[in-house]
């Protein structure tokens, strides 16, 4: 039973990692994942991916089938503050 609940677990872990697309930058030759790092206070709920754009907004993906989303209130930083933890994602290594 255990390992029933672990297998489902595992799927919606992989459900909602892979429900945005990842952010992509246009490249010579095509366009690959952006990488990127914040700080999260976790006021919308879970992480799933997020990027920063050139507005110097950061924008978050609440979960399967929602769109990217502009962080109003200031819920992502660049550094790290109080009650914030690192964040990191969209693929392809650093840049």
């Amino acid at each position: 039973m255990k390992s029933i609940a672990l297998g489902l677990a595992v799927v919606g872990v992989a459900i909602g990692l892979a429900s945005c697309e990842s952010p992509r930058v246009a490249i010579a030759g095509g366009a690959r994942p952006v990488a990127y790092d914040a700080y999260y206070d976790d006021a919308y709920g879970p992480f799933y991916d997020g990027y920063w754009a050139d507005d110097g907004a950061f924008y978050y993906c609440g979960g399967l089938g929602r769109p990217f989303v502009r962080d109003g209130g200031g819920h992502f930083q660049h550094g790290p503050s109080g009650g914030f933890h690192a964040v990191h994602g969209g693929g392809g290594g650093r840049r």
